[in-house]
């Protein structure tokens, strides 16, 4: 098949899986906005909004007093049940978002509440369409249909974020893009930019993708060190806005943060929490610890020597190797399942995983077993981080009861009822076994012309 041919061909595939990303992608959006105007409100919105709002209005948003105050003046209302209403309710009660966060809202607060959530939502949306076609784009040089389907399957699961108005929506959807920016080495500047936004929104989020690129040396190190200068610029701005305001911002953050973590709260990782029989669950390896022994100086600690041997194995591996395409998206599958790990992390972060599409598709076309292992690993997160599967998981296991007296129980327990992030573990452990084993003068599949040739054609899945 000649050149011109195999370019008409990804031109009618482009165009076909940007028709089924949007049809996915609007499924959430209209399912999630129902949810938002019947039930939940967009509560993750509301609390950076109105937080940014206190700022524009020369008040300390790190104060729960403060951030009410403003809520109810600009007409919000207060549940009488505050505890139960937090996770799914239209209440705001605290701040915990970085001033950068804050900072990178404030082009939407400065509108009124109802033209700012449309245009939020609006801007999620497009976020994570353009992400999510990017990821496409590279997968489809291996199999065009197993990419659409897996990356339509996520979109059409991201109801929570619309629902909720979640920055993670926002930050995910930008770094992809920065992503597909620097791989492609085109729209650099925007990608450094995106990739920048996406860093102040949600750090725990895009840091160790961020971390990449600067490992990977060359000009992607680069890349990294321009981005990091523009999220300095963003940090500094943030600051010089918030620190006349909120002098004591970074322990009034803390606390909230805190408060959150303790037994009951909302972010508590341990059985105690406020979501333990929700669909909207903590998903980081604390979780799954607690469960044997709910304590935080032990689920913590025990988390990050797990977390932290892993990004080691990792870190040592992306030095050694040179950089091409391929070594690159077995590395960033790997890190986008253990960014998940160590720290606090909701499923709706976890859409980070559409970055593993390309890595899957490059093993599904080399043709050999270990593509089944791929898909099982790749499918299996991203059907445990899913919307839908994840509340019917919910209403399944609801009224079940499992005794934790005895290990067995444990272990029952950890596996039913938190499955998530022993899915997330094993999908890291797997891309992180498949990037740093095999020998760097053996690829496991060659790159589309990367030896010179004219690119073959996809294969269909």
């Amino acid at each position: 098949m000649d050149v011109s041919s195999v370019k008409v061909i990804m031109t009618r595939m482009r165009r076909t899986a940007l028709v089924w990303i949007l049809l996915s992608c609007g499924i959430s959006i209209l399912w999630g906005s129902l949810i938002a105007w019947t039930a939940t409100g967009w509560p993750d919105f509301k609390a950076v909004y109105y937080g940014t709002r206190c700022l524009i209005q020369d008040r300390d948003p790190y104060k729960e007093v403060e951030l009410q105050r403003v809520y109810r003046a600009e007409g919000g209302e207060l549940p009488s049940n505050s505890t139960a209403s937090r996770s799914f309710g239209p209440a705001v009660f605290d701040c915990i978002n970085l001033p950068t966060a804050l900072l990178s809202v404030a082009p939407f607060a400065m509108l009124d509440w109802g033209l700012a959530h449309v245009l939020w939502t609006v801007f999620t949306a497009g976020s994570l369409i353009l992400g999510a076609f990017l990821m496409w784009d590279f997968g489809a040089n291996y199999t065009p249909v197993l990419s659409g389907v897996l990356i339509c399957f996520v979109l059409a699961n991201t109801e929570k974020i619309f629902a909720t108005g979640n920055t993670s929506g926002i930050a995910v959807g930008l770094c992809m893009v920065a992503v597909w920016c620097f791989i492609k080495q085109k729209f650099v500047w925007a990608g450094i930019l995106c990739l920048a936004v996406s860093l102040a929104i949600k750090p725990h989020d895009a840091g160790l993708i961020w971390l990449y690129f600067l490992l990977a040396g060359g000009i992607y190190r680069k890349r990294a060190l321009q981005t990091l200068l523009v999220t300095a610029v963003l940090a500094a701005l943030a600051l010089l806005w918030v620190a006349p305001i909120a002098p004591h911002w970074m322990q009034e953050l803390h606390s909230n943060i805190l408060v959150d973590q303790l037994p009951g709260g909302l972010n508590n990782p341990g059985l105690a929490s406020a979501n333990m029989r929700t669909p909207d669950h903590v998903i980081d390896l604390q979780t799954v610890i607690s469960v044997f022994r709910d304590d935080p100086r032990i689920y913590n600690p025990v988390s990050y020597v797990v977390c932290g041997a892993l990004l080691l194995v990792w870190l040592v591996g992306t030095l050694r190797l040179s950089f091409s395409q391929r070594r690159a998206w077995l590395a960033l599958a790997a890190i986008a399942a253990l960014a998940m790990l160590p720290v606090y992390h909701r499923d709706h972060d976890a859409k980070l995983l559409l970055l593993t599409v390309p890595a899957c598709a490059m093993l599904w076309a080399g043709g050999r077993p270990i593509r089944w292992v791929a898909l099982l690993m790749t499918t299996a997160g991203f059907i445990f981080t899913a919307d839908i599967p994840s509340a019917i998981l919910t209403i399944l296991t609801n009224n079940l009861h499992i005794s934790i007296a005895g290990l067995s129980g444990q272990i029952l327990t950890a596996v039913v009822m938190r499955p998530t992030p022993l899915i997330l573990l094993a999908m890291g452990i797997f891309y992180l076994w498949v990037y740093v084993r095999h020998d760097p003068a053996q690829p496991l599949l060659a790159e589309p012309g990367e030896l010179g040739e004219t690119p073959p054609a996809p294969t269909a899945a």
